[in-house]
């Protein structure tokens, strides 16, 4: 006590009448316990700002024993008295104290903002950004220093020197500081700091200097030789007992042109400022050692403001936290890896969080416990710690640290939430006319204004131009295929101005604009049906075509008035997969077919060339001479052609340079796509190279194609803006002479059937745009839709226009064409996936280029085919890209331990896994083969709807857990008492597993892995036998116990 009496004495006359608290600093060489608890870690103030009391007593409150998660969760839980605890996002800045040269001084060695950063001494640059792998040791020294050392809260200071007398003050009155070396600890603390940008030049100075600094350079340099005075002359990197026993000229220097100092210091380090979150503050690691002491040093510093403070930051960010840890030599290395385990703890979420809301020193080394139970060991004998793990591309959530487990809800009604599901999606039916649509225009409008504002980007002009090749040539070689089916009722041009027409309607009016429409097989197949049957009648085909549009535009509003888009939540991944699949495949073969088919009419192999060019009649040249010269070059030379393939040119590279233009469109396209995760160029560039590639392909290969002068196909646009036949106009009469007059009776057959086609094409497409991996936050319209394309096909039946429905493989490329990413601010944070840029004005825009093709025809008319065949074959494999049905079947031909590390592989049998992926390809080959015959092809469409049955009838022959995880759970037609749900589940398990073995599953009950739901309820006496029912992933054998109970 008299001791401290003294000291305190000491204290008041340093710091006039100013009180310093009573914090707790115990010797560091004790050993340390899990609960160790100190008295109050209230910061002294500055001294110099007032004479009040900076005395704050606090009561000390034991934490119980509890573990320390709990004990994080309830200092995260309480409530922020005011502002000065709100938690910042952190830049830590590690430096150590080295001699460089004369002098010596605090250098920086690593950072974080979420990863580390190494200072690479043989490069001198910075290490790739890497997950910190921290020694175990390390953290046990780290928490006693926490445990054991000062930890002074909310201090008041706005600069380093400041901090530094409060520091030394506090460790002398506490007697851990020798008075004695008070002041060299002190002038070890304000020895300058140089950063890693700073060693470019090596120079004692900062590197960047204003020009109003340079006009003071003779005081400059006049500071600099006094400094120069006052530095020790030894050759070893530690403070000496020869140093002064005051701060160094230097440091005094320091505080008076500190902030011009920083401010010129950090213009040289501004490119890595915009790496910093918005708002963040700085957490500063000192850690060093000098001869002059004799035990370690450690103190934790945590300002009541944040202040710059001068250099001691590598960027213009305030510092908040402090941690210094000084030694006696031969511990520079493990004082380097407790700073690193330091710095690490800051850049952790939940441990960074502890640090702005602890009162106390209890607080602290909670979230280090906390921390210490978080973390994973490696062992030392099966890994290299020299190794830099990179950092993850997902890092997954640590709000589950933050908060306390959520107790189980007692009853959790699964088919009341898959209603409430269906609801917010549209797909539930309202009970009134019209009902959906009505909800969807009112989930649709608040976001239609936004629809345009959104587009603002670069990124829809890429995907505007992607896609409107994409979309022309398919339209106009559709229109070649519908004059060959319709006796040229139909063509191109009646194709590009029903782009022009449904494109625009649709990109206006409808509730899903990423939803690209395009011409169909089904649908051609459906016309020439059409067109047969009117020929072998005598009827006008465009006539009777108009009353089935006209039908189809009626019933599809019947379907939507009595919301038969709800069945839409019938249709399963399953199914949907199956048909985007066939969709996709059927691209990739039409290219490579298109190409060999180039082949065909183009041989390489082919006969004698019959064409020569011959000299002038009045040239003395002979034969031979003039026989050298190609057919483009030869009336150059003023010679004549001779021959009877004259007329055209040479054609047998024709074929082999389709070849190199269509899978040189699709590997540019392919490469340039994924260019924005290349090591090249910066950001920006990556981006805006990876958005326009399809469209560098195309012109790329163009100019290839016309550098060479191959006379390759190119692609034929019509040239005048009117009908292909003469004798028909641009409005179809309703009735015509050759038609009966019952013929708009009957047309309500055929148009049964064209609407089950267009239902479908429609809705497994919008399915797939709005599937929940999209993360689309405008809300689906499949009501709204539909009622869109029925006015559509009513206005393309009166113009006798082909009909437009949704395609699949172009919504699909209009929808990867414009995903957001998160921008990588911290250095080796990998960009996430944020959602889709939902907006009209692609589609508006898509289609309006489409409708002006006719005017583009001397630009259009010089873009090969093949280039076009090679777009159509990257939208085909892009499309394959993220389906889990094309990635089982590539799991098929994989060895086990070449496998991907799918969740459904975690939790499914493998063989279970195979048998589902060959019943869902068995369904894909019956739906290729239907639809490559013509006479079955019009039943494509029907065998969709079979699809979906086919998949209810999966329920026998796969758990309900299993097909959760590889499908979707179908909705069943009535909600059934959960005793019913028990006695289904247990008779799917044992179907599958009694009677089934040979699928893959096993004679007896197998102990089965997680499950989706939780036994949420038990028997009621008075209510029946009204049991809610769920199965979880944590309780399945409490599920399998208590149906044993149940049906006892």
């Amino acid at each position: 006590m008299p001791q401290q009496t003294k000291s305190q004495a000491q204290l008041k006359h340093i710091h006039g009448n100013g009180r310093l608290p009573n914090v707790i600093v115990t010797d560091s060489s004790r050993p340390w316990n899990m609960n160790s608890s100190s008295g109050d870690d209230e910061a002294p103030k500055d001294p110099r700002t007032g004479g009040e009391d900076f005395t704050q007593q606090f009561t000390e409150n034991d934490f119980e024993a509890t573990p320390p998660a709990q004990r994080v969760q309830f200092i995260l839980g309480e409530d922020v008295d005011d502002g000065s605890h709100v938690s910042h996002p952190l830049f830590s800045e590690m430096g150590m104290l080295v001699k460089e040269g004369d002098e010596i001084e605090w250098k920086e060695t690593a950072r974080w903002i979420k990863f580390e950063e190494d200072v690479e001494e043989g490069g001198n640059r910075w290490s790739k950004p890497h997950v910190a792998t921290l020694s175990l040791h390390s953290l046990f020294e780290l928490r006693g220093l926490l445990a054991n050392g000062s930890v002074m809260l909310d201090m008041e200071a706005n600069n380093l020197e400041v901090v530094a007398d409060l520091v030394c003050d506090q460790m002398v009155s506490s007697g851990t500081l020798p008075a004695g070396v008070k002041d060299k600890v002190k002038d070890a603390l304000l020895r300058r700091h140089r950063h890693q940008h700073e060693y470019a030049k090596k120079t004692r100075l900062p590197i960047i200097r204003s020009l109003a600094d340079m006009r003071n350079q003779s005081s400059s340099k006049k500071k600099k030789s006094n400094s120069k005075n006052l530095r020790p002359a030894q050759n070893l990197p530690v403070i000496t007992e020869d140093m002064v026993k005051s701060p160094s000229s230097q440091s005094m220097a320091r505080q008076t042109s500190g902030t011009e100092l920083a401010e010129q210091q950090h213009k040289g380090n501004t490119h890595f400022m915009r790496k910093i979150p918005p708002g963040a503050e700085a957490s500063n690691i000192l850690v060093g050692e000098v001869d002059f002491l004799e035990r370690q040093l450690s103190c934790f510093i945590r300002l009541s403001q944040a202040a710059v403070m001068g250099d001691l930051t590598e960027v213009p960010v305030p510092t908040r936290f402090i941690f210094i840890l000084l030694g006696p030599p031969g511990s520079q290395s493990n004082f380097h890896e407790i700073g690193r385990a330091m710095a690490t703890l800051m850049s952790d979420e939940i441990f960074h969080e502890v640090a702005y809301r602890a009162r106390k020193r209890d607080h602290l080394l909670a979230g280090v416990d906390e921390f210490l139970d978080a973390v994973t060991v490696l062992p030392p004998g099966e890994w290299d710690p020299t190794i830099r793990i990179e950092p993850p591309a997902a890092i997954p959530s640590q709000e589950v640290r933050k908060r306390p487990p959520e107790l189980p809800k007692e009853e959790i009604d699964e088919e009341e939430e898959e209603q409430r599901l269906r609801e917010e999606s549209g797909l539930s039916r309202t009970g009134r006319l019209f009902g959906g649509l009505i909800n969807d225009f009112k989930r649709k409008i608040p976001w239609y204004i936004s629809d345009y504002k959104d587009a603002l980007s670069m990124q829809c002009v890429a995907s505007w131009i992607f896609l409107y090749f994409a979309c022309l040539s398919p339209i106009i070689t559709f229109g070649g295929l519908l004059s060959e089916a319709t006796g040229k009722n139909m063509a191109a041009m009646e194709s590009l101005v029903s782009g022009f027409v449904c494109g625009m309607g649709y990109g206006f009016f409808s509730g899903q604009p990423l939803t690209i429409l395009g011409s169909t097989g089904p649908v051609l197949v459906f016309e020439s049906i059409v067109y047969e049957f009117s020929m072998a009648q005598g009827w006008d085909y465009m006539t009777f075509r108009f009353w089935i549009g006209m039908w189809v535009a009626v019933i599809c509003v019947v379907l939507v008035a009595i919301d038969a888009s709800a069945l839409v939540c019938y249709i399963t991944r399953f199914t949907e997969e199956n048909f985007a699949t066939l969709i996709a495949v059927i691209f990739v073969y039409k290219a490579i077919e298109n190409v060999v088919v180039i082949g065909k009419t183009f041989p390489v192999n082919q006969g004698i060339y019959d064409c020569i060019c011959t000299p002038p009649l009045q040239s003395n040249a002979s034969v031979l001479e003039f026989a050298k010269y190609k057919w483009d070059s030869c009336e150059s030379y003023n010679g004549t052609l001779v021959g009877h393939d004259c007329g055209t040119p040479p054609t047998e590279n024709v074929f082999l340079m389709s070849v190199v233009l269509c899978t040189g469109t699709f590997i540019l396209s392919t490469i340039l796509k994924e260019f924005k995760n290349a090591l090249f160029f910066p950001s920006i560039v990556r981006q805006y190279i990876s958005d326009f590639s399809v469209l560098i392909a195309i012109f790329a290969m163009t100019f290839f194609d016309y550098s060479l002068g191959v006379p390759t196909q190119k692609l034929e646009v019509p040239h005048e803006l009117k009908p292909t036949l003469s004798t028909r106009g641009w409005l179809i009469p309703p009735f015509t002479e050759k038609n009966p007059w019952w013929s708009p009776i009957i047309a309500v057959f055929p148009a049964m059937l064209g609407t089950i086609l267009i239902f479908m094409d429609q809705q497994i497409t919008a399915v797939i745009v709005n599937r929940k991996e999209n993360k689309l936050k405008k809300g689906c319209g499949y009501h709204l839709d539909l009622f869109v394309l029925s006015g559509l096909i009513a206005i393309c039946s009166m113009m006798g226009l082909p009909w437009f429905v949704a395609a699949t493989v172009l919504s699909i490329n209009h929808v990867n064409s414009l995903k957001l990413e998160s921008e990588c601010s911290a250095p080796g944070e990998k960009p996430q996936f944020l959602g889709v840029r939902e907006q009209r004005v692609t589609h508006i825009m898509i289609f309006l280029t489409i409708g002006g093709s006719v005017l583009l025809t001397p630009l259009l008319g010089n873009i090969p085919m093949p280039v076009l065949f090679g777009v159509f074959l990257y939208m085909g494999v892009a499309s394959l890209k993220g389906l889990q049905f094309f990635d089982r079947i590539l799991i098929m031909f994989m060895p086990a331990k070449y496998q991907p590390d799918y969740m459904f592989l975690r939790q499914v049998p493998i063989k279970r896994v195979h048998l589902f992926t060959i019943i869902q390809l068995a369904c894909l080959i019956i739906l290729w083969l239907i639809k490559s015959f013509p006479q079955t092809s019009i039943l494509f469409p029907l065998m969709l709807v079979v699809m979906i049955g086919i998949r209810k009838s999966l329920d026998f022959v796969f758990t309900r857990r299993e097909l959760k995880i590889l499908d979707d759970i179908m909705p069943e037609m009535t909600k059934r008492a959960a005793a019913d749900d028990l006695h289904q589940l247990d008779a799917e398990v044992g179907f599958c597993q009694k009677y089934l073995p040979f699928f893959g599953g096993r004679g007896k009950r197998e102990p089965k892995g997680s499950l989706d739901a939780g036994l949420d309820g038990a028997a009621n006496p008075n209510a029946g036998a009204q049991i809610k029912c769920n199965i979880s992933n944590a309780n399945e054998k409490e599920f399998e116990a208590q149906s044993s109970l149940l049906k006892k």
